[in-house]
C-alpha cells in the first residue's frame, strides 16, 4: 500500500502537525515502507503455526501463592479519626 501526499497531509492535519513539503515527502516514504513491511508480513503463510506468548521457550520462576502479610486492619482503624463497619469515614467532598 502506498500513500499519496494528500493522504499524508490529511493525517498530519488530523494529528495537528505542521509539516513542510519536504517533511511530508519524507513521512510519505517512511509510511509507505512501513505499509510495505506489513503487507510482506501478511503474505507469509502461518497456517499450522501456534501462537506464542514469548519469542523464547522459557518457563517463568513463580513463587508459591501464599499469604505473607498479616491482617492489620484493626490496628490501622484504631488510629483513624472515624470508622464504621470496617470502613473509614471521610468528609463529603462532592455535593
Amino acid at each position: 500500500m502506498s500513500l499519496s501526499l494528500a493522504d499524508v497531509e490529511k493525517v498530519a492535519r488530523l494529528a495537528r502537525l505542521a509539516m513542510t513539503e519536504q517533511e511530508m515527502q519524507a513521512a510519505q516514504a517512511q509510511l509507505s515502507n512501513i505499509f510495505g513491511l506489513i503487507a510482506e508480513m501478511q503474505a507469509v503463510d502461518t497456517r499450522g503455526i501456534e501462537p506464542m506468548s514469548h519469542s523464547q521457550d522459557l518457563a517463568q520462576r513463580l513463587r508459591e501463592d501464599k499469604v505473607t502479610a498479616t491482617d492489620q486492619r484493626a490496628a490501622f482503624q484504631a488510629i483513624a479519626p472515624q470508622t464504621e463497619g470496617g470502613l473509614y469515614l471521610v468528609p463529603q467532598v462532592i455535593e
